[in-house]
């Protein structure tokens, strides 16, 4: 029994329809972002490699986009599940391509700090007056750093109620711009007072940040993709749901023992629960009624099967250094041969 983004309660189509809007407007803004940074980059290896951040900054956006246009396709022969899982690919998407161009940018940076390359900054004459460039400079870091800061807290909300981790991701880096913007303006300061230094270092800090946000997603996505035990969406512990699916099913008075897998896929959860049953107690009609019950603990729940078992064997735990320990299920096992 399935459910998908079609069915999802009308609060979180309220949310995912808030969501799109917010990334189109803010794929708007974003552009009118780049093109104040690239008429006011100059020789400066820090604004250069905050414009090249910013241009990164729409592939989150139009990865989320994507993927949940795509996510509402209808399931069909090929994918009878229907395409939840294209989420987490376009999370992974924009994670790798975080981490690439964090690296580039690091590499891109040192080079110019080992060279010891001496950036300048001119002036410009604006309405009648000769002003120094960097002053321009500086304005349009600050004009970089105020709106994704106000779109990050706008997209935070139906992030979390959605449970998407593409555009939670995107809220983050988003609410995080100020630190690029502020060592974008060190380096420019830097550079007006003499520390040719300053400017390079500024844009390895901003690199090191790109870097640092691409190998934390792309480590989380990877692990989704492998089908580890759901976790929130801060990625901080295992989701609740794991325990309120095991004690809804294990309170149900035919239920003797029991064993749960549940993954991620996408914004979704599916599973398998493997039960031994009392005397009789497994009959197609509970099981669909049991099925039925879990799917509506929450709308997450996307699919739901359980498979009765005349024994299952005994449970193997992982230790985790800040998760304690979290059950192993088992499941099917082959027969021993010969």
């Amino acid at each position: 029994m399935t459910r998908s983004i079609r069915t999802m309660p009308e609060a979180q189509k309220k949310a995912l329809h808030r969501a799109r809007w917010l990334e189109v407007i803010w794929i708007a803004v974003l552009g009118s972002i780049v093109a104040a940074i690239y008429f006011a980059v100059g020789s400066s290896q820090a604004m250069k490699t905050a414009w090249i951040e910013d241009l990164l900054s729409f592939v989150p956006p139009i990865a989320f986009l994507v993927g949940s246009w795509i996510e509402g396709w209808k399931p069909n022969r090929r994918f009878p599940l229907g395409y939840i899982r294209v989420t987490s690919i376009a999370y992974l998407i924009s994670a790798v391509s975080l981490g690439g161009v964090g690296i580039f940018l690091i590499v891109d940076s040192s080079i110019a700090l080992i060279k010891q390359e001496h950036p300048t900054i001119g002036s410009v004459e604006l309405f009648g007056t000769t002003i120094w460039f960097g002053w321009v400079m500086i304005a349009a870091l600050a004009y970089s750093v105020v709106m994704p800061v106000i779109f990050g807290h706008l997209k935070m909300k139906p992030a979390k109620m959605l449970h998407d981790k593409t555009l939670y991701a995107d809220a983050m880096m988003n609410k995080a711009d100020w630190m690029t913007g502020l060592a974008g303006i060190v380096g420019i300061l830097g550079i007006g007072m003499g520390w040719w230094w300053a400017d390079a270092v500024a844009a390895i800090v901003i690199a090191l940040d790109v870097l640092h946000d691409g190998f934390k997603h792309t480590g989380a996505a990877i692990r989704d993709l492998s089908d580890e035990m759901p976790r929130t969406i801060e990625d901080k512990e295992f989701d609740p749901l794991i325990e309120e699916v095991q004690n809804t099913f294990n309170a149900l008075p035919w239920v003797g023992e029991s064993r749960l897998r549940l993954r991620e896929e996408g914004r979704f959860l599916t599973g398998t629960i493997y039960v031994v049953a009392h005397e009789n107690g497994a009959t197609p009609e509970r099981v669909e009624a049991a099925e039925a019950e879990l799917l509506d603990l929450h709308w997450r729940i996307h699919d739901i099967s359980i498979m009765p078992r005349t024994e299952i064997a005994e449970s193997v735990t992982i230790e985790g250094a800040d998760d304690g320990t979290l059950p192993l299920r088992s499941g099917a096992r082959r027969r021993p041969v010969g």
